[in-house]
């Protein structure tokens, strides 16, 4: 008997993979947490009945959140990451040997644990010395920092949910307060593709704008994502994304990615019209 996990994307939309196994399934004080097996992709992280990432395609998220900034600003240093609970931004960052600090803020335990045992592809990085992890609310934490990190990477997760509280103006606006004088925020941006999700997108996108003085968006194709269509936000106060890139110097670091490159991260920042046309239709 064939087994398939289908994830609701829109009212009318669903998005189904074949599994071999369910790994995990539990309950934490915050979201259900299901790992599956599949043929397609690999093993699969399912929070809340959303697929959060898959072995086979997790490397183009977590590339495109990481490098981008790392390739732009010159001295990063001090890093806050919150969510991140499966540990592929943590893999990321952790090939640059410049960073001597990293704070991970994750509000659910039991995502990293689940992850550590089921998921070392991503998870693999979490125990660097250079990382340390704090289990509380990232809204919570980033109010009483200042002046304090170089990057913030917000890999949070859908806005509703654990991760709610990570879309709002106030937290953009400590964020902005957490970042040094020339600090990068990059952050999960939706899909705009739907009607419900566009409009996600485009609250985000105000809130980021009040709060930075340089603040665009870039995107990636993520297969398992809903349309497959993904925007970022990359929010600063001093470095624009493309007239500061650095791409000789970054390269000549040879870090190997399967999906970034400096090529792609400039034409990352060309939209399509539909999308340019909904971040500028906001209200």
């Amino acid at each position: 008997m064939e087994i398939w996990f289908s994830e609701v994307q829109t009212p009318h939309v669903k998005f189904s993979v074949r599994v071999d196994r369910q790994l995990y399934s539990g309950k934490s004080e915050f979201q259900r947490i299901d790992v599956f097996e599949s043929p397609e992709f690999g093993r699969m992280l399912v929070l809340d009945g959303y697929i959060m990432l898959t072995e086979k395609d997790e490397f183009i998220y977590h590339e495109m959140m990481t490098h981008i900034p790392m390739a732009v600003h010159p001295s990063v240093k001090n890093v806050l990451v919150i969510g991140a609970g499966d540990g592929g931004i943590i893999r990321e960052l952790t090939k640059y040997p410049e960073i001597a600090h990293i704070d991970m803020v994750e509000i659910d335990e039991q995502v990293v644990e689940v992850c550590r045992k089921y998921l070392p592809q991503t998870a693999c990085r979490l125990d660097d010395p250079r990382v340390e992890i704090h289990y509380e609310d990232g809204l919570r934490f980033v109010r009483s920092r200042e002046n304090q990190y170089d990057l913030i990477i917000v890999d949070s997760t859908d806005p509703f949910g654990p991760g709610e509280g990570l879309f709002t103006r106030e937290f953009y606006g400590n964020c902005n307060k957490a970042l040094k004088e020339d600090g990068i925020m990059i952050n999960q941006h939706e899909s705009p593709f739907y009607d419900e999700d566009a409009i996600s997108c485009q609250r985000m996108h105000k809130r980021i704008v009040e709060s930075f003085p340089i603040s665009k968006v870039y995107h990636a194709h993520i297969p398992t994502y809903p349309s497959g269509h993904w925007l970022f936000g990359f929010a600063s106060k001093k470095y624009h994304p493309l007239r500061d890139l650095n791409d000789i110097a970054w390269n000549m670091r040879g870090i190997s990615c399967r999906y970034y490159t400096t090529t792609l991260h400039k034409g990352a920042f060309y939209l399509p019209y539909y999308v340019e046309e909904m971040l500028e239709n906001v209200e």
